[in-house]
């Protein structure tokens, strides 16, 4: 007696079906998680970059080095737009003018490129807590001049803060 198999193809299409709906749903997942790291690669950059052109700039400029001193910037404190400084192109200007000028390019391009963007320019020896940054800063006066940068991903947890370190005060810096 032959028994018969009817919608067994069915059912074999059927888990067909999900199989290939379950990889879909996986793909759709790495597609995003890999959307997210080079979203955060790129405010990465832009960090380290704004860095770097501030610490380059403080050190073509060493002899007013503590007029960087002191300078924080926190893009969730609507108190942080200052007037802009001189502009320097237009006509000379010293070089705590110039220091402030840098600053306030600085400031933009945080506020511009980093989401509820951080910053801060201090003296500090380095510590960190646990491999977290600490935003307090030494203030020891053989400290590094040090740039702290930080902002808040999709999450709104702290992702990354960046120190450049200048390195200790030369005798032509002086002391902050």
């Amino acid at each position: 007696m032959r028994r018969t198999r009817a919608g067994f193809t069915m059912v074999e299409v059927l888990v067909a079906v999900l199989l290939l709906a379950v990889g879909l749903v996986g793909a759709l997942a790495m597609q995003a998680h890999a959307m997210r790291a080079r979203q955060e690669s790129a405010l990465q950059t832009e960090a380290l970059q704004a860095a770097a052109t501030l610490a380059d700039r403080i050190r073509a400029n060493a002899g007013q080095s503590s007029s960087y001193l002191g300078f924080e910037f926190d893009a969730t404190d609507a108190q942080d737009a200052a007037a802009p400084a001189s502009a320097c192109s237009d006509a000379p200007c010293d070089a705590v003018a110039l220091a402030q000028r840098e600053l306030e390019e600085f400031r933009l391009q945080l506020a511009a490129n980093l989401p509820s963007g951080r910053a801060t320019v201090c003296r500090d020896d380095g510590a960190s807590v646990g491999g977290a940054l600490q935003w307090a800063c030494s203030q020891s006066v053989d400290a590094p001049i040090t740039i702290k940068i930080g902002w808040r991903g999709a999450d709104a947890a702290p992702q990354l803060a960046l120190r450049v370190a200048l390195g200790p005060p030369s005798l032509s810096e002086g002391a902050p």
